[in-house]
């Protein structure tokens, strides 16, 4: 069975000069790899989760994450914002969000410098990122910020979402009016995404859009396994805007729209029901296309991960004893076929047979959606993980 302190062993081993590395299928960091924003940043959020739960040296590493990223080369000090990585100055909104993300639970462990990694983060998304207009965040600029790029993406966005959450959680107790109006952002883009374009594709939700947000559904079709654009309907993150939907309500309280659990209900219906064993193999397929089709049947670990979660929290926020049967029946695989029993943590892709897979994710890059998955079953339901687990104390 799949150990909380194991997979924060294993995690920790990718700590390095400059944040956390790129980890291998054993465990140490791939010497190829450049220093990644994005995986420091979820990583400095992982070990601020275990700081939560007063796991060992977790508050440590939480420490270095968030030194690195204040100070490290990750951080541009004389442009502002955080480059995607150390060979890569593109300053993106999903690397972003999960710097905001970082902040927050590092704030809300008391990480020494979490409060000011959260300040300087928030400033950069709200002033370069957020679109008040539109609602929504721009993708990525070059490091001056002179030039943007014409794509939008809803993968930023729902990453924007649960990183503004985070962040309204930690501020909430010294700063309710900032908590507030990043609630509110972040009700804006569920609504533009899930409630306007989900909705009115019979719960297909589109991911890639033009500069004008005009839907582009046949992007990357030549590509369609991209980690992080691939062609198609992305069945994680169906499941992961379900989830999604009922943080928000949760921290909206009373004042959550009704269609909030309503919509995160007819997500997770349609990514189970139309991504499960789509291809005849049990599991999640990556994508379908528009006619539910699988395109990229790889199953990704961060999938499972997800459909986990929110199953989770569907249960938590409904009691639907459905929910927690599925629930059961999907940790219930990830233990018999993703679990690495001489590492502890979890393969990230395999193919619908069962074998370890390599065509999108090489080794074992960062520990997020697992951890995240094994501390959600339990807890009462917050705008976030962080908030949840001191009220779960």
């Amino acid at each position: 069975m799949t150990d909380l302190d194991r997979v924060l062993g294993f995690a920790a081993r990718s700590r390095v000069p400059g944040g956390f590395g790129y980890q291998g299928a054993d465990g140490a960091v791939l010497p190829d790899r450049p220093v990644e924003t994005w995986i420091s940043a979820r990583m400095t959020h992982v070990f601020g989760l275990a700081a939560l739960l007063d796991h060992p040296g977790a508050l440590e590493l939480a420490g270095h994450g968030v030194t690195a990223l204040r100070e490290g080369p990750l951080h541009d000090a004389e442009h502002g914002g955080w480059r995607a990585a150390t060979d890569d100055d593109t300053k993106a909104a999903y690397v972003h969000a999960f710097v905001v993300l970082a902040g927050a639970t590092a704030t809300a462990a008391g990480v020494p410098g979490g409060r000011p990694l959260l300040d300087e983060a928030l400033g950069v998304w709200e002033q370069r990122f957020w679109d008040d207009d539109e609602g929504l965040a721009a993708e990525s600029f070059d490091r001056t910020w002179a030039t943007g790029e014409d794509y939008r993406g809803a993968n930023a966005n729902m990453h924007g979402v649960e990183a503004t959450l985070a962040a309204a959680d930690a501020l909430a107790p010294t700063d309710p009016g900032t908590a507030a109006r990043l609630r509110t952002h972040a009700l804006r883009a569920t609504e533009r995404v899930v409630h306007g374009w989900a909705r009115e594709r019979d719960w297909r939700l589109p991911e890639h859009f033009t500069a004008r947000w005009e839907p582009l559904p046949d992007f990357n079709r030549e590509h369609p396994a991209d980690p992080f654009r691939p062609f198609g309907v992305t069945v994680g993150h169906q499941f992961e805007w379900s989830r999604l939907c009922l943080h928000l309500a949760a921290a909206l309280g009373e004042h959550a729209p009704g269609w909030l659990a309503a919509d995160a209900d007819r997500l997770f219906l349609a990514a189970a029901e139309r991504g499960w064993a789509a291809d005849g193999h049990e599991g999640f397929p990556y994508t379908l296309d528009w006619s539910d089709r699988p395109v990229v049947v790889a199953r990704m670990h961060w999938v499972l991960c997800e459909a986990v979660a929110a199953a989770a929290v569907r249960y938590a926020t409904t009691g639907d004893p459905r929910a927690a049967t599925q629930q059961r029946r999907w940790a219930e695989l990830g233990e018999r076929l993703f679990l690495d029993p001489a590492v502890g943590s979890w393969h990230h892709e395999l193919t619908p047979e069962g074998a370890v897979g390599t065509g999108t994710w090489v080794g074992k890059p960062d520990a997020y959606h697992l951890v995240q998955m094994l501390l959600l079953p339990g807890r009462p339901v917050r705008g976030s993980l962080a908030a949840a687990l001191p009220a779960a104390a």
